[in-house]
């Protein structure tokens, strides 16, 4: 009966990701391009999930948050990545219409949980440098879990509502979708009925998800720099700063690109520059992580170094 019932609403069983497919000379490129990118991605975040789990020296609430950041976008990029990579090797680029709506679930609220995630972040840091005194008391073990677990629960539970949305849709005419991933604007535009309401109510939704944990982000930002400034020293500030530059990096890189594609008018002038930006948060953004946190933290160096060092002496 629900089979009938979903056959009578939609004719559609599949959508096609045209990805990347107006430059067809380039797809093999862009499949040894995409693997590398997605082989480092996955080995990076890992990485410093091993250094996190064994330094003792890294067991802080600050490398807590990060090495949950790194499984977040080990596993989010893994909803996009694989199937993209597979489309330029195959030139398959359908996708069932309830893997689409799979895929943006779970890409939703990975980037959600994100999100929070990055808030929680900036407010340790927020702790560290302007209530250092108290930072051992306030930000303790079950602080950090919980706000962890509020962040990936939350945003799964919100994205069920839009996804649900989502799927109760009409599609009865074209099926060809111009991304390379089932993001929101780019389905509910080949919907055969009015989605207004629907946008309404995913705009409320990607608020709860997206812009206030931005806002906490700022404001705890605009509360570290205003103590920074403060600091009589040179050193004393360069040191202040040089604990929360790396994860200010990671959130520039991540805010500014959403805001690129999510906030700019959607039209076919920027279409193409809109999924080119998609690919700086999607794909460039998980691997800017590992490589940011080796090359400027100084503690995720060292363990490192220590790592390489233990590795050597056993081969």
């Amino acid at each position: 009966m629900a089979t009938r019932e979903w056959r009578n609403r939609t004719d559609l069983t599949e959508f096609i990701l045209l990805g990347f497919n107006d430059v067809p000379e380039l797809q093999m490129f862009f499949f040894f391009v995409f693997l590398l990118i997605y082989t480092v991605t996955v080995a990076g975040n890992l990485l410093i999930v091993m250094l996190i789990a064994c330094d003792r020296h890294l067991h802080t609430p600050m490398y807590f948050f990060l090495g949950n950041l790194s499984c977040l976008e080990t596993f989010y990029s893994s909803t996009i990545l694989p199937r993209m990579i597979n489309a330029f090797l195959t030139g398959d680029r359908t996708i069932p219409i309830w893997g689409c709506f799979l895929q943006y679930y779970f890409f939703g609220s990975l980037v959600g949980s994100e999100c929070y995630l990055l808030a929680a972040m900036s407010y340790d840091r927020f702790l560290a440098i302007c209530k250092p005194l108290h930072y051992s008391v306030l930000m303790n073990n079950t602080l950090c879990v919980q706000l962890m677990m509020s962040s990936c629960i939350s945003c799964f539970l919100l994205n069920i509502i839009t996804t649900y949305l989502m799927s109760r849709l009409s599609f009865c005419g074209p099926h060809i979708l111009d991304h390379f991933f089932c993001d929101f604007t780019p389905v509910i535009m080949l919907a055969c009925e009015d989605t207004h309401r629907m946008e309404f109510m995913a705009f409320i939704l990607s608020s709860l998800i997206a812009l206030i944990p931005f806002i906490l982000t700022v404001m705890s930002y605009s509360f570290i720099i205003s103590t920074i400034l403060t600091i009589p020293s040179t050193t004393g500030r360069q040191k202040a700063f040089s604990t929360c530059s790396s994860h200010l990096t990671i959130v520039t890189v991540f805010y500014g690109t959403l805001v690129i594609v999510y906030m700019f008018p959607k039209n076919n002038t920027l279409k193409d520059l809109n999924k080119l930006f998609s690919v700086f948060y999607t794909v460039l953004t998980p691997i800017a992580n590992p490589i940011v946190y080796c090359l400027r933290n100084r503690e995720v160096k060292e363990a490192l170094n220590k790592l390489t060092s233990q590795l050597c002496i056993f081969f």
